[in-house]
């Protein structure tokens, strides 16, 4: 008797994904809770477990586009007596993640691999157990003279002349092509959504953030110490978001066909950058936790972000979204609102400047914020109230301390 395996519904508005990874190979005896694919939606990557034991028949290679309630494999639960010796997968489009022999590429890694169309048997694997790590992929690339799209000029593509055919299938391809992955296709849709949905408007302001620096600067130590995680900048403007929300009712509000539905919980968006793309996973109850608790679970969120595990309940229900372009050098932007909420906050780099402190110039870590709202939703004179409320909860962090 065999077991199906289908691909399991991940959420009410999902009806297809990628079966990105085999983590079996065919023939492999597999038992009941074991990890045995990863299905790869528009939200999220998630790990599926087998729902039973037996022999392993993949029907459906990796790489392959699937429907939730499709068979991709069964199980055959008579394995009394078997090894787990694995067997030739059934024939099929080549897949690059099948001819993998340790079966377990970090999404970096299998990114490369997908883009480059690197045969895994080729590349002699550094990581634990003799995995292929993304530098292993990075130096068998150059060792084979770096990828087809190479930034090194080539004198006959530089000429504008014809080629012969010939000639020209000796000469690296100029472009790539390859299709969107899920998640991509997500981002775009959800960014076009917000662009033609919404009135948005964006506002700025700038934060002095020395007060901030002084807090993490005297208390880091101890904190770490005490709570395993470090004070970052997040916790201080998640703690001033939610105040400001608690100020201005109107941002935690959002427009749903011909009603206003106001919101009396506090579901943050924190804005998450991985190698497959901008994920925002949300702190729940925001207004309810400790600085040390939103550092646990902003710290926990991002690891999971990177590595691919995380579930779609993480990335839903917020009502305000917080994104920081600042780690990666950004000094000002005009953040895109996450649909259906009416309103992101956007970071920055800290840079030192000279501001006008009483009757002096003086130096200070400055941020510049820059905030983005539905106009159908607030009003301008509410916008800039949050912010400038945002602005003086950061500048006078003790507030938000002795509050939480």
């Amino acid at each position: 008797m065999s077991i199906e395996v289908k691909i399991p519904a991940v959420g009410e508005s999902i009806t297809s994904g990628v079966l990105s990874t085999w983590h079996k190979q065919n023939g492999d005896i597999v038992h009941d809770g074991e990890a045995l694919f990863t299905l790869e939606t528009d939200k999220i990557a998630t790990e599926v477990p087998a729902v039973g034991s037996g022999k392993l028949r993949i029907q459906v290679e990796a790489g392959q586009e699937v429907k939730i309630g499709q068979v991709v494999a069964s199980l055959d639960d008579n394995i009394s007596g078997l090894v787990s010796t694995p067997e030739p997968a059934p024939t099929a489009a080549p897949s690059v993640v099948a001819e993998e022999k340790n079966e377990t590429l970090s999404p970096a890694a299998r990114r490369i691999v997908e883009e480059e169309n690197v045969k895994l048997s080729e590349v002699t694997g550094t990581g634990k157990h003799g995995q292929v790590t993304k530098s292993d992929l990075i130096e068998y690339l150059e060792s084979k003279g770096g990828p087809p799209s190479a930034s090194r000029p080539s004198a006959e593509r530089a000429i504008d002349v014809p080629i012969s055919p010939v000639r020209a299938a000796e000469l690296p391809s100029r472009t790539t092509r390859r299709r969107l992955t899920p998640l991509r296709k997500k981002i775009a849709a959800q960014l076009v959504l917000a662009q033609q949905n919404a009135a948005m408007l964006t506002t700025f302001n700038e934060c002095d953030l020395s007060a901030v620096l002084q807090l993490r600067s005297q208390y880091q130590e101890g904190f770490q110490k005490r709570h395993g995680v470090k004070l970052g900048f997040m916790s201080f403007f998640i703690k001033a978001a939610v105040e400001a929300l608690q100020s201005v009712q109107a941002m935690n509000a959002r427009i749903d066909g011909d009603d206003l539905v106001e919101n009396h919980y506090y579901d943050i968006g924190v804005a998450v950058g991985t190698e497959r793309g901008l994920v925002v996973p949300v702190i729940r109850d925001a207004d309810k936790k400790s600085f040390a608790e939103l550092e646990q679970e902003v710290a926990t969120y991002a690891g999971k972000a990177r590595e691919g595990k995380l579930h779609l309940d993480d990335l839903t229900g917020g009502v305000f979204t917080i994104t920081n372009g600042g780690i990666y050098g950004s000094l000002l932007s005009t953040p895109i609102l996450n649909p259906p909420q009416s309103g992101i906050l956007g970071m920055h780099k800290i840079q030192n400047r000279p501001v006008v402190i009483g009757d002096k110039i003086e130096v200070r870590p400055m941020m510049y914020l820059a905030l983005s709202y539905d106009h159908r939703v607030v009003d301008g004179q509410e916008a800039v109230t949050f912010l400038v409320r945002v602005k003086e909860c950061v500048e006078a962090p003790v507030r938000l301390l002795l509050q939480g």
